[in-house]
Parts: C-alpha cells; sequence; structure tokens
C-alpha cells in the first residue's frame, strides 16, 4: 500500500470536504488543494460552493478543485453526491466531516456587551452569563443534532463503499469540539455510556440522543446531567466522537479519526474564536494526511493526540 503522504502520489489523491464554502472547510480545502490533490467542495447553497471554487482556483492557479452540492440533512442530496464521486472518480481516498450547526441563535450586540473572554467560552463558565442573549429553541436542537451527528453519519455511510475502494488507503477526519469531551457532560451515566467503547453502537448512540432531545423538550438538560451551555451542540459532537470510535472499531482497513481545529474564528461562534482558519486547518489535513500505520478511532486536539 503506497503512503499516501508521498508528495509525487498526491495527483492520484481525490478528497471531499463538506461546508466548505467558508471558514475551516474552506481553509481546508486550500490546504489540500494547494499539495496537488483533487478536492472536492461542497456546500449546502450551490452559489456559495461555486464561488468558492473561482476564488481558490484563481488564488492557487490551479483545476484541481470542483464543486457540489451538499445539504447533509436531504438523504436525496447526499445520494446524488455518492453518485457523482461514483461517476467520476470510482473512488473516494479523504472524507472530511466538517458542515456543521451550532443549535442557537444570538443578540450579537448584546453578546459583545458580555465581553466573553475564550477562555470562559472553552471552560463553560459562560452558561452563567448569556440566558436572553442566546436562544436555544427545540426546533434548534433538533437541527443541529440532524446536521452534526446524523448528516455526518449519512454522508459518511453513502460514500464508504468508495472509501473503500480507495487503493491508498481511505482516511476520515470529523471535526468536534473541545467541548464534546467526555469531561464536559456533567452526568456520570452519560460519560459511562458513551465512554464504554467495547459496547458502544449506533444504537445506544440513538437511545442517548432520543433521551437528550427528551429532555431538552421538557427543559430538565441540568438535572438530568446534560451540558447546559449551547447543549445540543456539544451532546452532538459528542455523539460524533462516539460513532468515530465506532466506525474505527469496525472499518481496520480506514483510518478514522475527529479533531477539535481550535476555538476558530468563524461564523458559528460569531467570529469570537482565537484561531484563524488556516491554523484551525492544520489539525484536520494532518489527519486526512496521515502515513499508514498511524493511530484511528482516536481524538485529537488540533495536532495533538489526546484522550477522549
Amino acid at each position: 500500500m503506497e503512503n499516501i503522504s508521498d508528495p509525487p502520489k498526491t495527483s492520484d489523491i481525490c478528497a471531499l470536504i463538506t461546508g466548505a464554502n467558508k471558514g475551516i472547510g474552506f481553509s481546508i480545502a486550500r490546504q489540500l488543494a494547494q499539495k496537488g490533490i483533487t478536492v472536492i467542495l461542497t456546500a449546502r447553497s450551490e452559489k456559495l460552493g461555486v464561488n468558492a471554487v473561482e476564488v481558490l482556483q484563481q488564488e492557487l492557479g490551479v483545476s484541481n478543485i470542483t464543486f457540489h452540492q451538499l445539504d447533509v440533512q436531504d438523504p436525496l442530496s447526499v445520494a446524488r453526491l455518492a453518485q457523482f464521486v461514483k461517476e467520476c472518480f470510482q473512488r473516494l481516498d479523504i472524507l472530511v466531516n466538517n458542515a456543521g450547526a451550532l443549535g442557537a441563535s444570538v443578540d450579537e450586540e448584546r453578546l459583545k456587551a458580555l465581553n466573553i473572554s475564550s477562555e470562559m467560552w472553552i471552560s463553560g463558565k459562560a452558561a452563567s452569563l448569556i440566558p436572553g442573549v442566546l436562544q436555544q429553541t427545540y426546533d434548534d436542537a433538533v437541527t443541529c443534532v440532524d446536521t452534526n451527528y446524523y448528516g455526518c453519519k449519512r454522508v459518511t455511510e453513502a460514500l464508504l463503499p468508495l472509501l473503500q475502494s480507495s487503493n491508498l488507503g481511505a482516511r476520515i477526519v470529523n471535526l468536534t469540539s473541545e467541548r464534546s469531551l467526555l469531561k464536559a457532560i456533567p452526568g456520570e451515566s452519560i460519560r459511562q455510556e458513551l465512554g464504554d467503547i467495547d459496547n458502544l453502537d449506533e444504537a445506544k448512540i440513538d437511545q442517548l440522543l432520543q433521551k437528550f432531545m427528551q429532555d431538552f423538550k421538557e427543559e430538565r438538560l441540568k438535572s438530568q446531567g446534560w451540558t447546559t451551555l449551547v447543549p445540543a451542540y456539544n451532546v452532538s459532537k459528542a455523539a460524533l466522537n462516539a460513532y468515530t470510535r465506532v466506525l474505527a472499531r469496525r472499518h481496520a482497513k480506514i483510518y478514522i479519526n475527529c479533531v477539535h481545529p481550535g476555538y476558530v474564528k468563524t461564523d458559528i461562534n460569531w467570529n469570537s474564536g482565537v484561531v484563524s482558519p488556516e491554523e484551525g486547518a492544520r489539525g484536520p489535513v494532518m489527519l486526512a494526511l496521515m502515513p499508514d500505520g498511524g493511530p484511528s478511532g482516536c481524538y485529537f486536539e488540533q495536532t495533538n493526540m489526546v484522550g477522549f
């Protein structure tokens, strides 16, 4: 098997990034394309996606980037994407699941006035400051979980046959968050269930998410041991971490990892982050191009492997 990070072979590598018309996804697409890799840039909006491809092509002077529309919440959109990759490329070597939703809306002016530091966001201490500023409805939570967990799962499962067809050794990289770590979940039983990798499967993850949604609806998140700071986002990413581990155990020939890119300045956090999208892309790109023999089923904080 060839080492997929071997420079002479980068033109043979085909990578797909979800939610890549801006932010971290856009930077991942740029960095992979700079290495000569064929990049399929996807976005929900065709107009924004096409524009992003044109910007990269002009900026880099390359033609190895193409666009395809993708709404991870729409099974038909996912199926069309899989058919496109099959017809045009016959296989896929790298999948970066970057598309995400926060599950909340905010009054940005009032939020700015609170002057919350990045350390307070990361630690969770901001939760006591944001009631009334951050709106988190049940419908927002449904969209968030369906995007961050089920959308990622939907895309991954549709593309798995093409990833298994890679003759270079496929890589799957799932973008996650530091707030998704088990230690950030107050409830001990929830932590234990998500951390029991030997007995974990998609059915158990589904059951946990269903319970979360019911507790959210009945306004009992705190009493049931869930996080209360952007809960749908954090819980959906914790579920994604668990799915990463389940998938890695099941597909030993594919390297599957999740990565927290850092507290990146993007639209999803109202540009309150401290890390640039280009810097945030370093970890995902490193895992996408990881040499054979590297870890799988692991969690990375930027470029460093740490525990779940």
